[in-house]
């Protein structure tokens, strides 16, 4: 057994600075080296073994399985997502709903400004809200890229729009784990977080228009940028204030999507429908099936009791040699290092499922549905190596201290904590391209720290997740999806360049509104709740598969509704 350290150079300040490195090394690889995205991860990850073993003395084998266990969720669940995602978008292409798709957004408006904002932001809240991990960023960007928009600029809107509902993604993943790692209530993390996301909400779709074409476009756009910001605001606050974590994403990308869409629909002009020439030969439903699909099944998938019955054949697999061998530094507890193995309840399951139903109801044989899964795997190759070496430096250094270090250095601020809280959040984000990850490795860190300095630690580990949504842009990770999806594998430098700087931007407000919320603004602070531990009702297999059955046949008649009777015929 081998105990962590969090300050084994003798100095906390050095311990962190030689703990930074890894990171160091990947904003010069990727913003003045310009290094591809696999070369980045590979370069971090090595800088970060050595490390671990030289500086923070964790013995070789520790580190090396640390890695492969990261690399391993790297590749599932995470690369399971990334690679359906990426799949439906080539199989939309083949069927023709890609193109029936852009017709169907260009009815509304042809101005692209207006697109980006309806699928990047609403649209991709709601890809948020049930799958997470890459999977908006990779569908829509996609839709852009078939729509006109510039490859890598429509990368940077979808990493950029994605950061507004990240803190409530994945059925509000993050904020259960933000409660569960600091002993904190959910509903006052979920209360908390719902008085500092709409702001970045309201900001967002004005920050996209703005970065597409300036001030004028903003001055031009603004009432349906406004509309946009505002709905999901509004409706992410009172959600996630009265309902709890769950449903916000969900709710307000509802809520964005259906506000801008009457919005267009009633000040639509003539320029700007599609002309009847050119109208496309389909309705909307052969367009947005597959995503209609998509979300019932990711709904689904996510319920409790149909989650438990697919989980019925989830394996759990110690690492040997790693579980239980290493003592936490912060809990006195050995760290349990357990891979999972849950194929069938996966949200890249039903996303994978989703893209099956759809390829066969438009005429796809299974010799060239394997095509596709084929050609989806060779054109992922390199993303899927930068996605592993990311997640295997992220756990390396979870596992050996080198990410507490870091997260204790920042705590260290005293008074000024409330300042930086967020930016702890950003950096746990920035490594691990996962806001549920940020909150698990420093939400207890964040609760400790503010009742040290006499802040109410509910609002620093809200601030943990609020602030991580402003470094899911520039996470690595999230990068190398979003240039999958749009075919430029290899320019994860140029995006990073181009994402940086909206993500300092992004978590500078959230900084200074968590400041303010420490003083002068604490009466938006909930009080102090200890964790209400619900009593965990027993599974009801049998209304679990009714569920599953209803969804699978109501995603089925959706397909069978949509085909295309040309390609059959």
């Amino acid at each position: 057994m081998w105990k962590q350290s969090i300050d084994p150079l003798g100095s906390l300040a050095v311990s962190a600075g030689v703990a930074v490195l890894p990171i160091v090394f990947l904003f010069w690889a990727l913003a003045i080296k310009r290094m591809k995205g696999h070369w980045a991860a590979l370069g971090a990850l090595a800088i970060a073994l050595l490390t671990a073993v030289i500086a923070f003395r964790m013995p070789v084998s520790l580190a090396v399985l640390s890695t492969a266990h990261g690399a391993c969720f790297g590749l599932f669940p995470i690369g399971w997502i990334v690679f359906s995602a990426v799949m439906l978008h080539t199989i939309m292409e083949r069927t023709g709903q890609f193109e029936s798709l852009k017709h169907s957004i260009a009815s509304l408006t042809s101005d692209k400004r207006i697109q980006a904002v309806l699928v990047a932001f609403s649209f991709g809240a709601l890809i948020e809200a049930c799958a997470g991990f890459g999977a908006p960023v990779a569908i829509s960007a996609g839709i852009l890229a078939g729509l006109g928009i510039p490859l890598l600029e429509a990368a940077e809107l979808c990493l950029l729009a994605n950061t507004a509902p990240v803190a409530f993604g994945a059925i509000g993943i993050p904020i259960l784990t933000a409660a569960s790692v600091s002993g904190i209530d959910q509903m006052a993390i979920s209360q908390m977080v719902g008085r500092q996301l709409p702001l970045l909400s309201l900001i967002v779709p004005f920050y996209v228009v703005g970065i597409m074409s300036g001030l004028k476009g903003i001055r031009e756009t603004w009432p349906t940028a406004l509309i946009a910001g505002a709905s999901f605001a509004i409706m992410q606050w009172w959600s996630s204030n009265y309902l709890g974590p769950t449903l916000p994403d969900i709710l307000s990308a509802l809520a964005s999507m259906a506000a801008v869409g009457i919005w267009l629909a009633i000040r639509k002009k003539k320029e700007a429908a599609v002309a009847a020439e050119e109208a496309p030969e389909h309705g909307p439903l052969f367009a947005w099936s597959p995503f209609l699909i998509v979300c019932v099944l990711m709904i689904v998938w996510a319920l409790p009791d149909v989650k438990a019955l697919l989980d019925t054949i989830t394996r759990k697999v110690p690492v040997f040699g790693l579980n239980n061998a290493i003592e936490s530094i912060t809990t006195g507890k050995l760290i349990a290092a357990v891979y999972t193995i849950n194929l069938l309840s996966a949200a890249g399951t039903a996303l994978f499922i989703s893209c099956t139903i759809t390829a066969l109801s438009q005429g796809f044989s299974l010799r060239e549905l394997s095509g596709v899964y084929l050609d989806t795997l060779v054109k992922l190759r390199y993303p899927l190596i930068t996605v592993g070496a990311l997640l295997g430096y992220a756990y390396l250094g979870n596992a050996s201290g080198m990410t507490v270090t870091l997260g204790t250095f920042i705590a260290g601020t005293g008074s000024l904590f409330a300042l930086f809280a967020p930016l702890l959040g950003w950096l746990g984000v920035f490594i691990t391209g996962s806001d549920t990850s940020s909150n698990a490795i420093f939400g207890k860190l964040q609760a400790v720290t503010a009742e040290k300095v006499g802040i109410n630690p509910v609002l620093t580990v809200a601030s943990n997740a609020s602030g991580g949504v402003a470094g899911k842009m520039v996470s690595p990770q999230s990068i190398a999806v979003a240039t999958a999806a749009t075919g430029l594998t290899g320019q994860e430098a140029t995006l990073f360049r181009r994402t940086v700087k909206h993500s300092l931007i992004l978590v500078s407000i959230v900084m200074v509104l968590t400041y303010l919320q420490s003083n002068v603004l604490s009466w938006m602070v909930p009080e102090v709740a200890a964790a209400h531990i619900a009593a965990k009702a027993e599974p009801n297999y049998f209304r679990g598969a009714l569920v599953l059955a209803c969804g699978i046949v109501t995603a089925l008649a959706i397909a069978v509704m949509s085909r295309s009777k040309n390609r059959l015929d």
